[in-house]
């Protein structure tokens, strides 16, 4: 099977190997072991590899690199309409060789992977919708449009778009699926934690608005002027690192909040093991891998209702699910920390639930979906 994949995700290149970042090369590389040949159509970054990018693995791999596309201002605009034939191009040469189409969504590529597909309604195709399938959710219109494109099949035939969450009134050709992290090997617990002494909180994402690190980190600070015993490690990286640091050393932080930057997998997880919450209080999310990683180890989440963070939560049986206003997160969080048998049961329902999503199950649906 010649199987393409079509993606906006940024790559790094090493002699002949691809890097790329981490969660999405860990999960393609499951899908890479039940194919023959593989070509990735994707733009190429300059930047260094660092401790979150991992190479794909396959003896048989080719890299066709386009360039980045962004419509972000009015100059940027310009030059990636002018770079749009020369990938429009590409992406049909590679749909015309292929045997498996698989697109990566929503993304500028993604989209036009979106458009060229229609092209070729009798090759097999999966695309892997990795943010908010949310119907009435706010979202960009070239967001909305893929959606559109993708679930239409009168448009798009002969695929399988895979989406987090499950949703009413959607077509036949959209299969709810989740992602994972860990092994079934990596299983540990349960996890009996105490909620009477020291909380510690975790956050884990990019350092971006769309995150809101600084809501966690004010959210912490005023528990901590409440006098409780607390503290907060943000592992991530991005645009809000340093201004987020300024505000912790000027607010006199440092004793509580302490900001690590991107770490490997080992070190996060050893993170999670001790940790009682993990916060994430996104704008918007497809299926919160933080969320997901820290329940596998039994840490009680605190998220935003978006996508399907409900479902994952049982719509608060499995975690805390807040508003993202300061005051209401401050109330609602202060509430549950009042009664820790209900913690208990909430860190005991998340461990359960996390433990049936391994990247051995992940697996075995990818293997299905390909044979299929």
């Amino acid at each position: 099977m010649r199987f393409l994949i079509i993606s906006h995700a940024l790559h790094k290149i090493k002699k002949e190997d691809v890097f790329s970042y981490a969660p999405y090369v860990r999960e393609m590389n499951l899908w890479l072991k039940y194919v023959d040949k593989v070509s990735i159509i994707a733009p190429i970054t300059k930047e260094k590899i660092s401790t979150i990018d991992i190479a794909y693995k396959h003896d048989n791999l080719m890299f066709k690199k386009i360039p980045s596309i962004q419509f972000t201002s009015i100059l940027s605009s310009i030059f990636s309409v002018i770079k749009l034939p020369y990938i429009l191009i590409v992406i049909f040469i590679g749909c015309l060789k292929a045997d498996h189409i698989h697109l990566r969504c929503p993304g500028n590529i993604g989209l036009l992977g979106c458009f060229i597909q229609i092209l070729f309604p009798g090759k097999i195709k999966t695309a892997k919708y990795a943010g908010n399938w949310d119907p009435i959710a706010k979202q960009p219109i070239s967001y909305r449009l893929q959606k559109w494109i993708l679930s239409n099949t009168l448009l798009t035939k002969n695929i399988k778009v895979l989406v987090y969450g499950k949703w009413e009134n959607q077509s036949k050709n959209i299969i709810p699926f989740f992602t994972a992290t860990f092994n079934n090997s990596e299983k540990e617990g349960p996890f009996n934690r105490s909620y009477t002494g020291e909380l510690k909180f975790i956050f884990v994402g990019s350092l971006v608005k769309g995150k809101r690190p600084l809501l966690s980190i004010k959210i912490i600070e005023a528990l901590h002027k409440q006098g409780k015993d607390i503290s907060l490690d943000i592992f991530g990286d991005g645009v809000l690192k340093e201004s987020l640091k300024d505000y912790i050393k000027e607010n006199k932080l440092e004793n509580i909040i302490t900001i690590h930057g991107n770490k490997p997998k080992e070190v996060i997880k050893k993170a999670l093991k001790k940790a009682h919450f993990s916060i994430l209080p996104s704008k918007s999310e497809g299926w919160p891998k933080a969320i997901a990683e820290a329940m596998f180890f039994g840490v009680v989440p605190i998220a935003t209702k978006i996508s399907c963070v409900p479902f994952m939560l049982d719509y608060g049986r499995r975690g805390v699910i807040i508003e993202p206003g300061l005051e209401e997160c401050i109330k609602e969080i202060s509430r549950y920390l009042k009664d820790e048998t209900k913690l208990k049961l909430m860190s005991k329902a998340a461990f359960k639930w996390s433990q049936n999503y391994t990247l051995d199950v992940f697996e075995t649906e990818i293997s299905k979906l390909l044979k299929e």
